[in-house]
């Protein structure tokens, strides 16, 4: 999978942005202040970083073991709710439903007031 197609995924997400608040990598991709994914697109180290419920994550875990890991960078507290996913071979329609979890994790986790403010930016 390209990298432009994984940029392009997120920043199609509803409000969503790049931003890099690391350096140059990872590319990071927020929702008001949120990172909902880090992508590492480095042939040498070609990973995402997807924010996601407990119960989600393990899933996908257990799914794709040795491609699915707790989020490596996290301390270990933080690690259910992220998954790194190595991508080389990663199949695409999967990749983008948890992109899709990703945001809806972080929009979720916005209260009614605030998901409303960010919906108003719209007018």
């Amino acid at each position: 999978m390209q990298i432009t197609e994984i940029k392009e995924y997120c920043i199609s997400k509803h409000k969503a942005y790049e931003e890099f608040p690391f350096g140059s990598i990872p590319v990071c991709y927020k929702l008001n202040n949120k990172i909902f994914a880090q992508l590492y697109p480095k042939a040498c180290d070609y990973k995402i970083t997807l924010k996601c419920t407990a119960e989600y994550g393990q899933m996908y875990r257990m799914m794709y073991p040795d491609i699915v890991v707790r989020g490596y960078h996290c301390p270990p507290i933080q690690q259910p709710y992220w998954n790194t996913v190595f991508l080389t071979d990663f199949p695409k329609d999967v990749l983008f439903d948890m992109i899709d979890h990703a945001y809806d994790t972080v929009w979720k986790s916005f209260s009614r007031k605030v998901q409303m403010q960010i919906a108003e930016l719209d007018s």
